[in-house]
């Protein structure tokens, strides 16, 4: 009698897991969902059909929204704003630009690369489409790109931190405001799904990260050159 209870018990199981494989295939299976590591817990593609739904798994919120604590590492190096892969360092006109390219699995909450006070929050809507939005190279692939420029003063004068999105995600959120005090590693902002993000430096810094490399937010050192005010 034990042993034909024992064997139901199994059977049943094998067929809550088949049924569970059915139906969610192509994807994971909560069953094992939690076991997998999070590109292949959340497919990219599985997030894209939630993007155009609007219907996301609040397990992948929790994991998206998550903002653990950083810790800075000393002196005045310039830190990564965000989390993500270095795909630009081009320079023009004086300006480098340090472009950060976030993952639908990255972190998402930005941080101050450098204390300082910011000087100007200068948001740009759909229309940013001409001239100097068009021809650089991180918004070439974002149609409409909605953004947020963080403007922040020191010693050797202005950087900034582009938080830039799509018109289809359109979600930035800029925790701070004109003539806030700001200190190295400090959270700044967030960008809700997929995402770029921006450093703007000047061409004299020393850059210590390459294309291809991937950063940290509040804790990657990316340049030597800029002081706080």
């Amino acid at each position: 009698m034990i042993q034909l209870v024992m064997q139901g018990i199994v059977l049943g199981i094998l067929i809550v897991a088949i049924a569970l494989w059915g139906l969610y295939f192509p994807y994971p299976s909560p069953l094992i969902r939690r076991c997998l590591p999070p590109r292949k817990r959340w497919p990219e593609a599985q997030i894209r059909h939630w993007l155009k739904t609007g219907k996301f798994q609040r397990a992948f919120l929790g994991y998206f929204y998550r903002d653990p604590g950083r810790v800075p590492p000393s002196g005045s190096s310039i830190l990564a704003p965000a989390d993500g892969l270095v795909t630009s360092a081009e320079v023009r006109d004086g300006v480098r630009y340090l472009v950060i390219a976030l993952s639908f699995w990255d972190m998402h909450v930005q941080r101050s690369p450098v204390s300082g006070r910011v000087v100007k929050v200068e948001p740009h809507g759909s229309d940013f489409m001409d001239g100097e939005g068009r021809e650089f190279a991180f918004l070439t692939k974002k149609p409409c790109p909605v953004q947020k420029r963080v403007v922040i003063s020191t010693s050797v004068g202005e950087i900034a931190v582009r938080l830039i999105t799509s018109l289809a995600a359109r979600r930035i959120e800029v925790w701070v405001q004109e003539n806030d005090p700001v200190a190295r590693g400090q959270r700044i902002g967030r960008i809700l799904l997929g995402s770029t993000v921006v450093l703007e430096l000047p061409a004299s810094v020393i850059l210590l990260v390459r294309t291809g490399e991937r950063v940290r937010a509040g804790e990657t050192v990316v340049a030597h050159g800029v002081t706080p005010v």
